[in-house]
């Protein structure tokens, strides 16, 4: 460390200036930004008849692709160090809020009608008569 703390917050993020962890950032962010994408693939696939979980997912995509996608343009344009941490953190911010404030509430409401409708499913099915069809009269009145 040749300058203050402060003084990095207003230096350059480039590999001269950070040899230590220019590199780990922006290919940590490379990695994140495709395991995010791979991560959503899969998720859309599993949960495609949950809308609100696919909803969640959805966000936290173009979360992370926006939150990564700027770091690798702050390395490749060599940014002030202190955007790439502003960056970082309300990123990291986002993606909290997105997971535990935005969307339990409508996950809880998804749930409830979840087990409204498995509830008066069973109800409807409870009775062995309820699947059996009744017979049509083979005969036709005239």
């Amino acid at each position: 460390m040749r300058l203050s703390p402060f003084e990095y917050l207003t230096i350059e993020f480039n590999q001269q200036n950070f040899p230590d962890i220019f590199t780990p950032i922006w290919i940590a962010a490379l990695v994140l930004m495709v395991g995010q994408v791979a991560l959503y693939n899969v998720r859309s696939q599993q949960l495609h008849r949950h809308e609100p979980l696919r909803t969640m997912q959805e966000w936290l995509l173009w979360t992370g692709l926006i939150v990564f996608g700027m770091v690798l343009v702050a390395t490749v344009f060599a940014f002030y160090f202190f955007v790439v941490l502003l960056t970082l953190a309300i990123g990291l911010a986002t993606f909290l809020w997105i997971r535990f404030r935005r969307f339990p509430p409508m996950i809880a409401v998804y749930n409830q009608q979840l087990r409204r409708a498995r509830f008066f499913s069973q109800a409807r099915y409870a009775q062995p008569e309820a699947t059996v069809r009744a017979r049509r009269n083979r005969r036709r009145r005239r």
